[in-house]
Order: structure tokens, then sequence, then C-alpha cells
């Protein structure tokens, strides 16, 4: 029996051996036939890495030949490339590339694997897999474009996923203003990242923020995109006015507070403490309520008299969508005064003496007044019996009354207010305020210049005589009688005229040739207040010693800076015998005084002595003497437009138009010349630069030489002074010079230059770098006339001829 069954067994062996692995319906050789134990990730695993390497682990040893690309595959989209090893009965498939996420992938091990003995799988082994899925931003807050977000916002993000926290820092998620990064910190917990700003945003400013790819999931992948979203903070509310105003002074006692906003403000916390009024630190009990943009705070009572109080709206008030204001908004106000008002000081005060005439009179009130109770029925001034008219003004606490014209001098006023000035709570003054004061005693007028000056000789015989005033005088006191001219005892007939603090005395016909002449002013002459002068005036000057021709063109002016002003340099200037002008304003006028004491802008550097007037439009010079200011007036301005007109008439009587036919030279430069009278005509400029110019009067005293220059006039050089020489008889007067565009004489500083320059386009004399040279003068006998630019002198001596 025992033989037997070791018989069946050795024949069941060799069948198997001669047959190989068979699977029936029934039963299985197990060990024999090979087949998969397991793979990883398992059959219908989720959440499978993208870097994952998949194996399958067999029952037994393998041959290695048969596990290759075709009979090991994975498949998804499309088939997965990747490398295959084998080891220790487990087969491994490395993808080249990551797996893709959120995908299902199907692994096949084929019936080509066999085992060491040859023996295939029976059938195919198929499992599947799906991999993790790409993390993504599903919620954030503020949502995307949101708009009124709070400044001291957190900015938060929801993921799909668990994160990986490393991932999550300040380079992956960035918050910006504009290009500007907004500092802060990065934190996460759960799905969810949060971003706390280390300051508050800005107001009304769009923010964005950004979390990059560099965000991972667990599995370590990444986001698909960068995902961004803008949002906009909202505004500040603030207070923009209130009622009263800050530092308010006479407040009424039944004053409802108030505050505008620049928005409108959620109303539920404009309530309980956040509009408080205090007096000190003792509460004041009111109501609040709110309307539109207006706050406002009614107190139960009265408010007390003569208080301060200080009103605080705290950052408890918000706007609609909870932005809290950025601070606590206070201001005081005081209320009014229950006590009558007084006047507490004056200007002039009570019985002064030596009041200037042109005073304006002042009161100073002890408290705040109703500025319709301050006319001139409350303020009167009076002169005795007779009111002053003026204008009145209030500022502050102070009255202010403008007389329209000068106060009389030497002469006693009473100011008055009445009872019918009230304050700001219609209390009116206990009784009348009454001052008086005394204005200063007249001055007497006095002459400050005269043309002729005294003891001139060589004047002209058909000169009018003038006396320059210090103060406006009398007309009806300027006549022949207070104004005489005569020859030893004998009167010279003449007319006496005025205008603008000048009288005038013309010869009724020409003067006789070298005689000495007397000229005097009596004490005849007044003011307007009717002072006389203390002393008769009296000064001589003698005639020409013959009749000569007069000059072709004549001008008060020595110096004439079209409309653009005339500037000097230097303490040495001087305009001897004549005055300036411009029809610009007085401030274009610099470094100048003139015989009145009106002073034009000088300085301890700039300091020019114009011996006779300056002509200019308004206003006023601001430092003149008693009496001034006497230039920068419509009068001023009107004889200033008259030496214009004057010298631009001249001018284009002389130009190459008007006088065609002049000498031209070889070249333009004068220099090294003696030139007889005539008219000389240049191409285009004239330059004296080489040597001097000697001009010759063959002994002719009315010798003329007109000078026609189409463009530039330049005398000198940049290192050396030039100068125009006269010779037998020729004189200053007579010599012209018609400039296209500008003159510059001697830049250098020094040299004599002669003759009535008019440029169209300025003049300048010397240069500024000689201001300062106490040896270094440049004298022109002659004008220096701009018909429109300026004129520019440093340290020059103008001798304007008669």
């Amino acid at each position: 029996m025992k033989t037997k069954k070791l018989l069946t067994a050795f024949v069941l062996l060799m069948v198997a051996l001669i047959a190989g692995c068979v699977k029936d319906d029934f039963a299985e050789i197990v060990g024999v036939c090979p087949e998969v134990e397991s793979t990883s990730p398992v059959d219908k695993a989720t959440g499978v890495s993208l870097s994952k390497v998949i194996t399958v682990t067999f029952n037994e040893q393998m041959n290695p030949a048969t596990i290759k690309a075709t009979s090991f595959t994975i498949h998804g989209l499309s088939p997965v490339a990747g490398t295959i090893t084998y080891n220790d009965r487990t087969a491994s498939f490395t993808p080249t590339n990551p797996l893709i996420a959120n995908i299902t992938y199907t692994g096949r091990i084929t019936t080509t694997v066999k085992d060491m003995m040859g023996n295939a799988i029976q059938e195919d082994y198929v499992w599947t897999f799906s991999t993790d899925a790409t993390p993504a931003v599903t919620l954030t807050s503020p949502f995307n474009n949101e708009a009124g977000v709070l400044l001291n916002k957190v900015i938060t993000a929801q993921f799909n996923m668990a994160m990986l926290p490393s991932t999550l820092n300040g380079t992956t998620f960035t918050l910006k203003n504009g290009t500007t990064p907004v500092l802060g910190t990065v934190s996460y917990n759960g799905t969810n990242l949060s971003f706390a700003p280390t300051v508050n945003l800005l107001s009304e400013t769009e923010y964005t923020a950004t979390i990059t790819t560099g965000a991972k999931s667990l599995a370590g992948i990444p986001m698909a995109a960068n995902y961004e979203w803008k949002f906009s903070t909202g505004q500040v509310p603030a207070v923009l006015s209130t009622d009263p105003l800050n530092n308010a002074i006479s407040v009424p006692l039944d004053k409802i507070i108030s505050a505008r906003f620049n928005m409108t403000m959620d109303p539920l916390s404009l309530m309980g403490t956040t509009f408080s009024i205090k007096q000190g630190t003792t509460p004041v009990y009111g109501s609040v309520t709110y309307n539109g943009t207006d706050l406002f705070f009614i107190p139960s009572g009265n408010l007390l008299p003569s208080t301060e109080y200080t009103a605080t709206i705290n950052t408890t008030a918000k706007s609609p969508t909870g932005i809290p204001m950025a601070a606590d908004y206070v201001w005081k106000f005081t209320t009014l005064s229950t006590t009558a008002p007084t006047v507490t000081s004056t200007s002039p005060f009570n019985l002064e003496t030596a009041v200037i005439v042109k005073k304006i009179v002042t009161a100073k009130f002890s408290m705040l007044m109703d500025p319709l109770t301050l006319n001139g029925s409350t303020f009167t001034l009076y002169r005795g019996t007779t009111p002053v008219v003026g204008t009145i003004t209030y500022n502050g606490d102070d009255l202010s009354f403008v007389p329209f014209g000068d106060l009389l001098p030497g002469t006693e006023y009473t100011a008055t207010i009445t009872t019918g000035a009230k304050n700001l709570a219609g209390i009116a003054l206990a009784a009348n305020y009454i001052w008086k004061f005394t204005t200063v005693a007249p001055l007497a007028p006095t002459i400050i210049s005269t043309n002729p000056i005294n003891l001139t000789t060589g004047v002209v015989l058909n000169k009018v005589v003038t006396a320059t005033f210090s103060v406006p005088m009398d007309p009806t006191t300027i006549i022949g009688a207070n104004y005489t001219l005569q020859i030893g005892t004998t009167p010279v007939t003449g007319v006496v005229t005025y205008a603008n603090s000048v009288a005038y005395f013309t010869p009724s016909s020409d003067l006789l040739p070298n005689t000495e002449y007397t000229v005097t002013v009596t004490t005849g002459v007044k003011n307007v207040p009717g002072t006389a002068m203390l002393n008769n005036y009296v000064w001589k000057f003698t005639t020409r010693a013959a009749a000569a021709a007069e000059p072709l063109f004549s001008s008060i002016f020595g110096s004439f800076g079209g409309n653009a002003g005339i500037t000097n340099q230097g303490i040495y200037t001087v305009i001897n015998n004549g005055s300036i002008g411009t029809t610009a304003a007085s401030t274009l006028v610099t470094g100048f005084h003139d015989s009145t004491g009106d002073i034009y802008t000088e300085t301890p550097l700039n300091i020019g002595d114009v011996k006779g007037r300056i002509y200019t439009d308004a206003p006023p010079p601001v430092i003149f003497e008693a009496g001034g200011p006497y230039g920068g007036n419509a009068v001023t301005m009107a004889i200033a437009q008259e030496g214009l007109l004057a010298a631009r008439n001249f001018y284009n009587s002389i130009s190459p138009a008007s006088k065609p036919g002049g000498i031209t030279l070889d070249n333009d430069e004068l220099g090294g010349r003696t030139l007889a009278p005539g008219i000389y005509t240049s191409g285009s400029s004239y330059n004296i630069s080489l040597v001097d110019l000697t001009l010759d009067a063959q002994g002719d005293a009315n010798a003329v030489w007109i000078f026609q220059v189409p463009t530039a006039l330049t005398v000198g050089t940049p290192s050396g002074a030039r100068s125009v020489l006269l010779i037998n008889g020729a004189l200053a007067k007579n010599v012209y010079w018609y400039v296209g565009t500008a003159a510059v004489i001697n830049y250098a500083g020094g040299g004599i230059m002669v003759g009535t320059i008019i440029a169209n386009s300025g003049v300048t004399l010397s240069s500024p770098g000689n201001s300062t040279n106490t040896t270094v003068q440049t004298v022109l006998n002659g004008r220096a006339i701009s018909l429109v630019s300026a004129v520019t002198m440093v340290n020059t001596i103008i001798n304007v001829p008669e």
C-alpha cells in the first residue's frame, strides 16, 4: 500500500514537470506558478505622490530579462516613460518626469513576465491609482476687487487642501502697494494662510496680494499658477470743520456745538461717549444727533459765560465700513463774557501831542465786538465841531479809522466811541469813550533843488528856471511877487507857474549872454496848510558867453531805463545836473536816492546820488524823508512818459531813414580817428577799442556829430577803457549816438564817454566787478537813454550837459 502511494506522487510530479505551471478551475499548485504578490501604490490608491516610484513584488524570483518596458507599463493620459529595474522579487518603475496631479494611472504586468523556470504569469495583472490633487486658493479675505477694506485688516487665503507650511512665507506670499512691498508676518494653520501687516495699511490705496507657485501641498505639489487678487482700502474719516472754530471766543451761551466729517459716518459709532464737551474735567451733559455728515451736541442747558470748553470726538467714530478716525479730534472754545466791554488802549493815546498828520486812529477793546455796531455813528473824529471823514475797519478786537486825507498840522482832534458799540453778546459800552490828541506843528517848507543850481555858469539863454519844494505848496502863493528873476536890481519879466511841488519861471524872452542872474523865492510862498518858508531862498547863475545854437536834443534826464528800470551798483555813482526815469514801477529802480530824500532800494554797497529827481510809475518808495514820498505816483509817471516820448521822437529823427547819406568809414573801428563834424553811418556796429576817438570842432562851438549805429555800440575792451576826446570847441551836448540794439560803455571801468546815447535795447556802463573798486569810475558827459530795456551802471558819473 505504501509503495502504491509513493508511485502516485511521483507520477503527479512528472506530469507537472512535463506540462509546466497550470491553473484550473479547482486548484493551484502554490509556489509553482508566478504571480503578483503586491504593488505600491496598491490598487485603487489615491493621493499618490507625483514623484512616486511604482513597484511590483512577485511571489518568487523572476527572470529579470522578461521585466521590461513592454511587460511593465504605467499609463495615464498617455504612456508614462520611465526606467525599470528588478531586485529580489521586486520590479521598480521610476518615471522619467513627475506624475501629473489629480490623474488616475493604470499599471500593467503582462503575461510575458516569467520566472526562472520559464513559467509565465497566467494573465495580465492590472491595477489603478490616483495622484494628489493640485493645491489651489478657494477663498480670500478681502475678496478680489473688494473696496473699503479696513486699514488694520489681516489678509487671509484658504486652500483646497493642507499645505506644506515651510513653503508659505514672505517669498511665496507678498502684499504690495504698487511696487512697494508691505512688511508683515505670514502664518499658516490647517488650510488657512494669514498675513498680518506690521503697520496699518494706507487709506484709499489699492493693494495687490500674490501667492506664488512656490506654495506647495504636503505632497510637494505646487500650485498650477500664481494666484493674485486686489483690494482697496477705505477712506479714513476726519473732521473737516467745527462750529465753533478751534480757539473761538465770545461763543454764545446757548450754542449747539457741531462738527462736519469728510464722509457719511456709521451713526451707531457716534453715540455715547464718542462726542464729549468738558469744562476742564467736568463733562457737559447733552444729547448727540447726527445728520448726513454733521454731528451735533446739544447741551442740556446754557454754557457758562467767560469759560473755556474742550470738545472731543474720539476714534470710536467710524465710517460705514468700520474705519475709525486716525486720532481723537480735539478743539477748544471760550464763551462770551456777560460784562460790559471797555476800551483798553488807543493810538494816539489821550492828550498825545506831535501826532503825525497821516495818523490812522485806532482803539483796542477788552473783548470781541459786534462789527455791525462799529460804524460812522458809533465812532467819530472831530476837529473842533468839524467831522473828519474816513473809513472804519474792525479786526479781532481792534477798531481802525483811516482819514480820507492828511490831518491838519498843529490841530487838536477829539475821538469818540459811543455806547452804540456792543460786544457779540449785545452788551454796550457803559459810557461814551472820549480822547483827544494834537497833530505835529507844521513844518516850514523848503526848497530842495533848483535848476540851474547855485553859481552855475554857461546857462542856455532860453532857460526855464525851476525850484522844487519839499512839500506840496499853495499854488495861490506861487506868484510873480514871491518868485523873481533879476539882473542886479532890474527885474526880468516872465510867467510863474506851479505844478507837482515845482515852481517855474519862464522869461518872456531869451536871457542876455554872459550875464549873472539872481533868483529869489520869498517867504510869501506857503505850503498847503499855510506855513510859510522861514527865509527867502536866493541863488545865482550866469548865462553863456555868446549866443550859441541850442542842442538838437535836451532833456531833464541823465539816464532813462525804458520800461525796464535802472540799476546801480557801487557807492560812487552820481547823476549831476539831471534826473533819471523809467515808465516801469518804482521797484525797478535800485541803488539810488534823489534830491527829495526818496530812496529806491539802496544798500550799504549800492548808493547812487541823483542830484535831480527820480520819475517812475507807482508804488511810492517805502523809505523817504519827512514830507515824502514824492515819487512813484501818477505825476512822476506822466513826466517819465513825456520824457520817453521825447527821446523816442528824437531817436527816430536822427535815424538813417530820417537822415540818410551819412559818411561811411572804411571800417567800424572809430578808435584812433580824428573826426570832423558830420553824420557817420555804420553798416553794422561801431567800436572804440584800439585807442581813443577824437572829435574836432575846428573852432565851431555849434559843431554837431551824429553817429548812426544799426546794431551795437561798444566802447573799450574787457581789459581796458577808452575815451572820446573833444578838441577845438567841441561840446558834449552836440554829440549824439543812435544805437539800434544795445550800448556797452567801458565794461572794464574808467574812461570818459561823451554825447547823448539813445539805444533801443539797453545801456551798460562799467561792470559788476568794479562795484567795490574805489579807484575806477566811469564817466559819461552826456545821457544814457534806453527806449525799451534797462540801464545798468556801476560807479558811474553822468554829467548832464546844459
